[in-house]
């Protein structure tokens, strides 16, 4: 773990882009003023809802565990613009 020192500018303001290793984060302020930053993803509801799809990710396990399932399509053939 390493400890960075970060100063505020005049607006409340911290540059973090020599320390960030992620573009999000969930921040948790502790009542003793300690901030803990947490790394966080955005996830779209629509792409929450198909994860919650227990057969569609049964689906999608079962094509990874067996790649000969998976079919390959000509993309030769399709139209370009």
């Amino acid at each position: 773990m390493t400890t960075h020192f970060v100063s505020l500018q005049d607006r409340k303001r911290a540059n973090l882009a020599r320390i960030a290793s992620h573009d999000h984060y969930l921040v948790h302020e502790e009542p003793d003023g300690v901030l803990i930053w947490e790394p966080a993803e955005v996830v779209s509801l629509n792409e929450r809802k198909l994860m919650e799809d227990p057969e569609l990710m049964a689906s999608i396990a079962a094509n990874r565990a067996d790649p000969s399932r998976l079919v390959k399509r000509d993309r030769s053939k399709s139209a370009r613009s």
